[in-house]
């Protein structure tokens, strides 16, 4: 994978019948592969933001 790539379409278990993962494991697996960027694309609400955000934050993403 380029060393510039960041997933732009990612969903967590916050995103209905469409995604499963945590937030945090989400953040965790970006950290893992040396990504400098994540996004959260959760179906029609924003209830995943802050802890996405602080997760982020947290391991400097």
């Amino acid at each position: 994978m380029p060393k510039d790539f960041v997933h732009l379409h990612v969903h967590s278990d916050f995103s209905l019948l469409d995604g499963a993962a945590s937030i945090k494991k989400l953040v965790a697996k970006a950290k893992h592969d040396n990504m400098h960027s994540l996004a959260l694309t959760d179906h029609g609400n924003m209830f995943g933001a802050l802890q996405f955000y602080r997760e982020c934050k947290a391991e400097n993403i």
